[in-house]
């Protein structure tokens, strides 16, 4: 079992997130250029995040989702983008919140909790991403991780939860030619992990590696957005040519 945070503090995290993207939207205008999101807008942006809302909020329930192009098109017809994402928010939060603890419903990530609070823990992290995303379409550029508004202790189960969710999953297809071994450890002493890659695939672990190819460190936040593809706050010792595969092929979020 990963250690998550709470399920309250997983709710929280997408309304507070949510609320980012809403935000720097209201600020910076929907026409805006996300950089870390190449050829999207804000408009884009806050499209797709509403969504992914309706989506999760489907599985959770256990219905039939939505044709992504219809909801795209709903978006776009909307007449207040702003709300018509506040209100796939708010009905994602009804549906977890509604959900039994014991719920019953498929959920696709490896080393993952209980269906409800994985279902919680995948959109505050999704939500979270693409608020920075909302930031660097404000900024022009990535923000710094000390300019972000989340926890470390959000940054840290984000890593974990990409590291031992993600990079084993056949799906992405993550591989180097030769084998190797990557490992993230955090600075701030929230822990480490440790991703060993090779031509059959990738087999993630808890935990540093003394012969690690490539070292990645930093704190949680710098190190979570930097996995994610959004800056690079953080120090790599070692081979480069493993982060670099990691980072091309690991690309969830855009």
């Amino acid at each position: 079992m990963p250690n998550t945070l709470e399920f309250a503090d997983l709710g929280e995290a997408i309304g507070n997130a949510t609320a980012v993207l809403r935000n720097n939207a209201a600020s910076a205008g929907l026409a805006v250029a996300v950089p870390t999101c190449p050829g999207w807008t804000m408009h884009d942006l806050l499209a797709h995040q509403g969504m992914v809302h309706r989506w999760a909020a489907a599985k959770v329930r256990d219905e039939p989702t939505r044709h992504d192009p219809e909801v795209l098109a709903e978006a776009a017809a909307s007449d207040d983008l702003l709300q018509w994402l506040d209100d796939g928010m708010v009905d994602l939060l009804n549906a977890l919140a509604g959900a039994p603890d014991d719920l019953e419903v498929p959920f696709f990530l490896m080393d993952a909790p209980a269906p409800r609070q994985a279902w919680t823990r995948r959109q505050a992290h999704e939500t979270t991403i693409h608020g920075v995303d909302a930031m660097a379409a404000r900024l022009g550029r990535a923000p710094l991780p000390e300019e972000l508004w989340f926890s470390p202790a959000l940054a840290r189960d984000g890593i974990d939860e990409l590291l031992m969710g993600f990079t084993g999953l056949a799906h992405y297809g993550l591989t180097l030619p030769r084998p190797a071994r990557v490992s993230v450890q955090t600075d701030d002493g929230l822990g480490a992990w440790t991703v060993a890659i090779g031509p059959d695939g990738a087999v993630p672990a808890s935990g540093a590696h003394p012969d690690a190819d490539t070292v990645l460190t930093g704190s949680a936040r710098g190190l979570y957005t930097g996995l994610w593809n959004r800056g690079d706050a953080f120090t790599t010792h070692g081979d480069p040519e493993p982060l670099r595969f990691l980072r091309e092929q690991l690309r969830v979020a855009r």
